[in-house]
């Protein structure tokens, strides 16, 4: 069977009409793509047209988009609660539903058996196994990860995942058609629980729950610290609420059931907030009061929290993934700066301190505090071995010749 190359996808199906699902739809559909919107029941499909319709609207109001562009946009997209109607001809299908294993491999097996056999299947799952979802369809060579991130129509970062059985042609085609809808696509290129950006986050998260609980700074001090000093967009408390505390709860047992003690969370802390409803800034609550808005965390508490310390953390698992060769330091970089707008790539930013520095960060933390999260990866001790600590010897993750 001849494989799908980027060039061949011309008519796109977007299972699911959620946060992501519509964002998705309409970032195919502006770039010229037929999408083929697929929902259960039609109130969901008609919620997501409005969403799309409002999307749009704010695009041609900033004058990014004409209203004839906007219009043909919509035009492209279709809309059915009928899978042969939605992927019967299509070139790629994509599914967005929620991140339920069982769940997935159902819609998989399903695209499959109405999709024709050229089709690429594609999860925007941010955790969960590719090669899972893949076994369940008779195509797992054309199955892969397409993980987007929120708002889809707006970031332009894109995790793409190969699976065990993924093909190159497969690859390739995702990867270009990310660049053809104006992305920035980075490759994970083994089916590593969390990918790139989940794992370093999930780590830096780790790294302020295991702080605070041990009475070391409170939670405005870190994230006033985080923010001011680190020069992060968000503290790392209130980005547990923006992205959702239940989200991080359940992302954060899948990276400790996979990766082992380095991701032991402290489930004490988020796991009343869930029970609660307190879910944060999409509920009105969580670690934060969000009912008024984005909460304010006064710039004169930072300093009681040592933000190297989240960096060096943040390095070190950047660190386990080249030594797993699940992705390239540039990809870990891009990764982190475009997906969740930090001033610096953990790479980029431990060879401009210094491996060495980082190294050291790490073994005083371990040596205060031994759990597994501080311990460092052999690969940081081996390149600091070797004398390459970074830009002032000129190699570290990335060669300075």
């Amino acid at each position: 069977m001849k494989e799908t190359t980027s060039q061949e996808i011309q008519r796109v199906a977007v299972i699911g009409t959620g946060l992501m699902g519509h964002g998705i739809a309409q970032a195919f559909a502006v770039k010229g793509y037929e999408v083929n919107l697929l929902s259960r029941n039609k109130d969901s499909l008609k919620k997501a047209v409005q969403e799309i319709e409002w999307s749009l609207s704010k695009f041609v109001k900033k004058g990014t988009t004409s209203n004839g562009e906007a219009e043909a946009a919509l035009s492209r997209i279709m809309t059915t609660t009928s899978y042969g109607e939605a992927v019967g001809d299509v070139d790629l299908a994509l599914e967005s539903v929620s991140e339920s294993m069982e769940l997935k491999r159902r819609v998989f097996s399903k695209i499959d058996e109405y999709a024709p056999s050229h089709a690429i299947i594609a999860t925007n799952t941010s955790t969960l196994s590719v090669t899972e979802m893949g076994k369940a369809t008779g195509r797992s060579e054309r199955t892969v990860g397409m993980h987007w991130f929120i708002p889809p129509q707006l970031t332009q970062l894109i995790e793409v995942i190969r699976g065990k059985d993924t093909s190159n042609e497969t690859l390739n085609a995702i990867m270009d058609v990310s660049r053809k809808l104006g992305k920035t696509p980075i490759l994970c290129k083994k089916d590593a629980r969390g990918f790139i950006v989940s794992r370093i986050l999930v780590a830096v998260f780790n790294e302020a729950f295991w702080t605070y609980s041990r009475g070391e700074a409170s939670m405005e001090e870190i994230d006033a610290s985080v923010r001011y000093i680190g020069g992060f967009p968000m503290g790392w408390f209130e980005l547990v609420d923006f992205v959702g505390v239940d989200v991080e709860y359940d992302v954060s047992k899948i990276l400790h059931e996979a990766h082992g003690e380095r991701y032991r969370p402290r489930l004490e802390l988020t796991e009343p907030l869930v029970k609660e409803k307190r879910l944060g800034r999409k509920t009105g609550m969580g670690f934060y009061d969000w009912s008024k808005g984005r909460p304010s965390i006064p710039s004169e508490l930072k300093g009681m929290y040592d933000v190297e310390r989240s960096w060096a953390v943040a390095t070190n698992e950047a660190a386990w993934m080249v030594l797993e060769d699940v992705a390239e330091p540039e990809s870990i970089d891009l990764g982190m700066k475009l997906g969740t707008g930090w001033p610096s790539g953990p790479c980029e930013y431990a060879d401009n301190k210094g491996l060495d520095g980082m190294l050291h960060k790490l073994e005083e933390a371990y040596s205060r505090y031994p759990i597994e999260l501080y311990k460092p990866c052999p690969l940081l001790k081996d390149y600091v071995a070797k004398g390459w600590t970074g830009k002032k010897a000129g190699k570290g993750f990335h060669k300075y010749i």
